[in-house]
């Protein structure tokens, strides 16, 4: 039903699933970044795939199904992500963390904008291989040998601070 003052209604359940998938199918990846303490987590990634979801839906219902124009919402949509990516990362001294956060919140808006085209299964695998890389091969990117940062001491153990004062032998 279309009306100029209640829009479109007939596509409600339609646009119900797909924002609830993009939901869903994000939840996991940020639950494990909210785990691992990120800077981004569970409210971050569902939100990003469900706003990326929504962009597609909106498109699709602007500009057309096999619109050409669409090409402009995605690489806006790209870019915007990659912007609140970027936040994500974090540069201190010669180390840079956040770049697995960052990569992630930028998976998770193409499982949004996925699901939106009603791509499912590319959303689904999107987001699988996203949980399962953070999962499995995060233990195994510390190195051999070495304390892992869970089991190093305070990041400025062994070293003085300027406040500290000396003591005499």
């Amino acid at each position: 039903m279309i009306s100029s003052y209640w829009g479109v209604w007939g596509d409600v359940p339609n646009h119900l699933v797909r924002l609830a998938l993009a939901f869903l199918f994000a939840l996991p990846v940020g639950w494990n970044r909210e785990r691992q303490a990120r800077s981004a987590g569970l409210r971050t990634f569902p939100i990003v795939a469900i706003a990326s979801c929504g962009f597609v839906i909106l498109a699709i219902e602007i500009l057309g199904e096999r619109s050409t124009a669409q090409a402009r919402v995605l690489e806006g949509l790209i870019t915007g992500i990659g912007f609140i990516g970027g936040g994500a990362i974090l540069k201190a001294e010669r180390a840079v963390h956040g770049t697995a956060t960052a990569a992630s919140i930028w998976n998770v808006g193409v499982v949004g904008a996925a699901v939106g085209f009603g791509y499912y299964d590319l959303g689904l695998i999107l987001a699988l291989t996203n949980f399962l890389v953070l999962t499995v091969l995060t233990p195994l990117k510390d190195n051999p040998g070495e304390p892992s940062k869970n089991e190093a001491g305070p990041p400025d153990a062994g070293t003085r601070s300027a406040r500290t004062p000396e003591v005499p032998p």
